[in-house]
């Protein structure tokens, strides 16, 4: 099929990105990337009258330091977090995350605001950014706010997104030293959403969990954040008993949907599996 008839706008500003949006309403939908939106529009799952590119939108892009933060542009591509010499030194996990993102193809075009705001719970950024702590910029009419990534995802392509806003940033505090990362996804082949994948962070200090943060993804109706297994291991020795007992608490929290990349069971027992090697794997990346 293809699309049906629609009107194209390339704003110049985020201003006028906006007036478009809220001039438009219902009938407009934002175009970053495009791998989400334009392969619904040629199935007709979503019919916009008025289709708002935000290619052109220079200042929603770029990755920079400012002061304990790490701040990314909402239409920087996947590859340019991959390439990033600032990430690379102080937030590997975005890196390692953003290069188990389907194919070179898609991570050329691809933007991580794009993937934040579409709000799939098989995307990996939202399991990403929680982990991480980050927060968000949206921009409206009446102005901006930041709102915290723990939270901002409320269901199945369901965020605290407004109508009228647009995502303009990306803000993650700077790790600490010697924190240790890992995204663990299982996937069937190259391009594929992920069967189970766990993001974790996690600092220790005298031998002993000071910080840990455990994140799952597509397992749930959005990325799910295992609060039960991190307080299992805060202030405990990371050993096998504990890394197993944290898988296990991870696992009780799952409720996958069935389809073709398997059952309940299997989903469940692969974020439990994701969960023990992130844990294993930041472990050993972490410098006490």
């Amino acid at each position: 099929m293809i699309p049906r008839p629609f009107e194209y706008h390339a704003p110049h500003s985020l201003s006028e990105a906006i007036t478009l949006l809220n001039q438009h309403g219902d009938t407009a939908k934002l175009l970053a990337g495009g791998h989400s939106l334009l392969p619904m529009m040629k199935l007709r799952f979503a019919q916009p009258d008025h289709l708002i590119d935000l290619g052109k939108l220079s200042e929603l892009k770029g990755i920079h330091e400012a002061g304990n933060e790490i701040r990314i542009g909402a239409m920087t591509t996947e590859n340019e977090l991959i390439w990033s010499a600032l990430l690379q030194a102080k937030c590997p996990l975005l890196v390692e995350g953003a290069r188990q993102i389907s194919d070179p193809q898609v991570r050329y075009r691809g933007t991580i605001g794009g993937d934040i705001s579409h709000g799939d719970p098989g995307n990996d950024h939202p399991a990403l950014m929680i982990a991480l702590d980050a927060s968000f910029v949206l921009a409206g009419q009446h102005g901006e706010r930041v709102v915290p990534a723990d939270g901002f995802f409320l269901g199945t392509y369901m965020t605290l997104l407004e109508a009228g806003e647009i995502m303009t940033e990306i803000r993650i505090p700077t790790p600490t030293a010697g924190t240790g990362s890992c995204y663990a996804k299982l996937k069937r082949k190259t391009g594929d959403f992920a069967t189970a994948a766990t993001a974790v962070t996690l600092r220790m200090q005298g031998g002993r969990v000071a910080e840990v943060r455990i994140v799952l993804t597509n397992v749930g109706q959005t990325a799910l954040r295992a609060t039960g297994a991190e307080q299992s291991l805060m202030g405990n020795a990371l050993d096998e008993a504990a890394i197993d007992n944290a898988a296990r608490l991870a696992m009780s929290i799952c409720e996958p949907a069935e389809d073709l990349r398997g059952d309940v069971e299997y989903k469940t027992a692969m974020a439990g599996e994701m969960t023990r090697r992130a844990l294993q794997t930041a472990l050993a990346r972490t410098a006490d």
